[in-house]
């Protein structure tokens, strides 16, 4: 599929595609013709021009999203483009701005907003290599350190120390870049340029280093907070961190597993679990909040009640929920505003189903994305589930890998969806009649990939051809067996392994001394 391009952006292409000659011209290119070259020299990968674009960027701001965006020039969305001789070259050519000796006067540039970029997986630049967040954040505190020594080593214009430009960003810190960010945090206010934090995910970190980085970031500008893998996050901490931080304009929130625990609850923890419900309903712009994997049980009307704005995403999976939850989030205000829901590990069709169809017919005018993983639907449950997921015109995911359900049943749920005018992607399970005879759900991980893979081809095959006679070919249709795919996992998963191995071998050998001691 090619997107039309307008002679102007046919023109930029040109201009841009001998390097040596648009870098000596840039002098006498009109200002207003910068975000239509750095466009093309994008498109084309031409590190060395997108670098000089932005050294001499004569405008007030330099928008990532924007400027990459679908433009009246170039429809086509680049910002999925996370290509590393790209962003390498905008962002040392944003030091190298700082360092051009031109005259301060000339310098415009007040924000640089870098959170439009948005990591995917299948990359179309042709150098293949990607530059994702993690290493955005890294290469971004290299570089103002950097900066700073420079400019307190050499004989810098006077006027170069008055340069102040915020630098927009989606913070990923782990312990292997946590002393490169915080240097860089710590030195923000000596620093030309700032690094104004609007989303932060953290793994991999200690309680400790977490609580010291998140308060340099300045929360009262985060928008998103992700603390996710191997960050031992309990509600006590919860609670402190509440009780110690305000996140006034906090949008979405993720916590990691096992933050609550409901099992062990005492008298102190359900006042504790109170007092993060009424930390959370001050927080009045929050509206996505994920806690998979805690336990939860009977406690959600505590939890989310106390809350003003109404949830548009939340993702409560594989939290233990009761009929009282499922009753509270079906008759809450929130049901009415999900747009995504995420309530895998629930035994829905089983359990509640009355209270879950409720839920889904209040949500459906503008639920956008459902998951149910591993919910035990069974092909008895799939006249049920169609008839709840009927009236969800606007729905675009639907993921519910993990379910025991047959080749006969996969047909018939697909033959519906091709009726749900804006659907983009399915993740579907592999069939059971592909397991061999008495397999288990849900199907542990070393048995996952036990199945018949070419009868499971030849079932996937007739599911894509009812898309493709339905003329459906928009819809994208899988079965991501270990889970949709993470660009944050994915672009740190040497480091969680690595720890991970560690902590087991830490387990084994306080195994090890406690046997010995008891011999």
């Amino acid at each position: 599929r090619t997107t039309m391009k307008s002679l102007r952006f046919i023109s930029a292409e040109a201009f841009v595609s001998n390097a040596e000659f648009a870098r000596k011209s840039l002098g006498a290119v009109a200002h207003d013709l910068f975000p239509l070259l750095f466009k093309a020299s994008y498109l084309l990968e031409q590190g060395e021009v997108i670098h000089d674009l932005v050294e001499n960027w004569p405008l007030f701001d330099f928008n990532m999203g924007k400027l990459l965006g679908a433009t009246l020039d170039y429809k086509e969305d680049l910002s999925h483009r996370t290509c590393s001789v790209c962003l390498e070259s905008c962002l040392t050519g944003l030091r190298d701005y700082v360092l051009n000796q031109s005259s301060p006067y000339m310098k415009k540039l007040k924000v640089v907003d870098l959170t439009g970029i948005k990591d995917v997986e299948v990359q179309f630049c042709k150098c293949k290599k990607t530059m994702g967040r993690w290493a955005r954040t890294q290469l971004l505190s290299k570089l103002c350190s950097e900066l700073l020594v420079y400019l307190q080593q050499a004989q810098c214009n006077p006027g170069t120390f008055e340069i102040s430009i915020n630098v927009l960003i989606d913070l990923f810190v782990t312990e292997r870049n946590y002393e490169l960010v915080v240097q860089a945090l710590l030195k923000k206010c000596s620093c030309p340029l700032k690094i104004c934090c609007v989303a932060f995910r953290s793994d991999n970190l200690t309680l400790q280093k977490f609580f010291y980085i998140i308060k340099l970031t300045d929360p009262s500008l985060l928008r998103k907070l992700e603390i996710v893998h191997n960050v031992h996050l309990e509600m006590e901490h919860l609670e402190m961190l509440f009780n110690s931080i305000h996140f006034p304009l906090l949008m979405s929130l993720t916590l990691p597993a096992r933050t609550f625990n409901v099992r062990r609850f005492t008298a102190t923890d359900e006042q504790m679990l109170t007092n993060v419900g009424e930390k959370m309903g001050e927080m009045t712009q929050l509206t996505e909040l994920s806690m998979s994997f805690s336990i939860l049980t009977g406690r959600i009307q505590k939890l989310l009640s106390p809350l003003k704005t109404p949830l548009k995403m939340l993702d409560v999976s594989n939290c233990s929920l009761n009929h009282a939850d499922m009753a509270f989030l079906a008759n809450s205000f929130h049901a009415n505003h999900l747009e995504a829901l995420d309530l895998s590990g629930h035994d829905i069709a089983e359990l509640y189903p009355s209270t879950f169809f409720k839920l889904l017919s209040h949500c459906s005018s503008v639920l956008r994305s459902l998951t149910l993983e591993d919910c035990n639907i069974q092909d008895t449950h799939v006249n049920m589930l169609i008839l709840g997921l009927s009236p969800c015109q606007k729905l675009q995911e639907f993921k519910f890998i993990g379910n025991p359900l047959s080749s006969q049943a996969l047909k018939h749920i697909f033959t519906f969806l091709c009726e749900l005018p804006m659907l983009q992607n399915v993740e579907f399970p592999v069939p059971r009649d592909c397991y061999p005879i008495g397999i288990t759900y849900p199907i542990d991980d070393a048995s996952v990939c036990r199945f018949d893979h070419q009868k499971y081809e030849r079932v996937a095959e007739e599911l894509n051809l009812i898309l493709l006679q339905a003329n459906r070919e928009d819809v994208k249709a899988s079965t991501p067996l270990f889970g949709s795919y993470d660009a944050a996992v994915q672009e740190t998963n040497n480091e969680l392994g690595a720890y991970l191995i560690k902590s087991f071998k830490e387990t084994l050998e306080k195994f090890t001394t406690s046997f010995n001691k008891m011999s």
